[in-house]
C-alpha cells in the first residue's frame, strides 16, 4: 500500500512559509491515489507541463515524481498576471513492500500523469485447502 506519511512534506511547507511565495511545492502537484482490484493507480495534476519534463522514479521503495513547468518568456513578454507556479516540483511517496514497484506503469494525458502500481504477488489473497482426517492421512503417505 502507498504510505500516507510524507515528512518532506511538511519541511517543504515550512521552508516556502519563511523563504517562498507561501505555496507549497506539493500544491503544485495534487494527487489522488486509490486501490482498483490488484492494483493501485495513482493520479497526479500537472497540467501545462511538457511530457519530456517529467520524471519517475523508484529508489528504496520511494516512489519519487518530478515535474517542470515553464513560463512563457521572450524579449516581448510582460506578465501582467502570474499567478501559475513555475518550476521544478516533486512529490515522494513511500511505496509499501505489498507492491510490486518492478511492473509500474505511467501514461500522461489531457495534464494527468496516471501510475498503475500492481499489487506483488505475495500480498495477493490466496484460499487455503483444508483437509479432513482422511485426505491427511493420504497426503502424508
Amino acid at each position: 500500500m502507498l504510505m500516507r506519511t510524507d515528512p518532506f512534506q511538511t519541511l517543504d511547507r515550512l521552508t516556502q512559509q519563511f523563504f517562498g511565495n507561501g505555496l507549497s511545492r506539493s500544491a503544485a502537484m495534487p494527487m489522488d491515489a486509490y486501490r482498483d482490484g490488484d492494483q493501485f493507480v495513482v493520479h497526479f495534476d500537472l497540467p501545462g507541463v511538457s511530457p519530456e519534463s517529467i520524471e519517475v522514479d523508484v529508489q528504496n521503495d520511494v516512489l519519487t515524481v518530478k515535474a517542470e513547468r515553464t513560463t512563457v518568456t521572450g524579449d516581448d513578454v510582460q506578465a501582467l498576471i502570474s499567478e501559475r507556479p513555475a518550476g521544478t516540483f516533486s512529490r515522494q511517496k513511500f511505496l509499501g513492500d505489498t507492491l510490486d514497484a518492478d511492473h509500474i506503469e505511467a501514461g500522461y494525458d489531457a495534464g494527468v500523469l496516471t501510475l498503475h502500481i500492481p499489487v506483488a504477488e505475495q500480498a495477493k489473497p490466496r484460499k487455503i485447502t483444508v483437509a479432513s482426517g482422511a485426505e491427511r492421512q493420504a497426503i502424508k503417505a
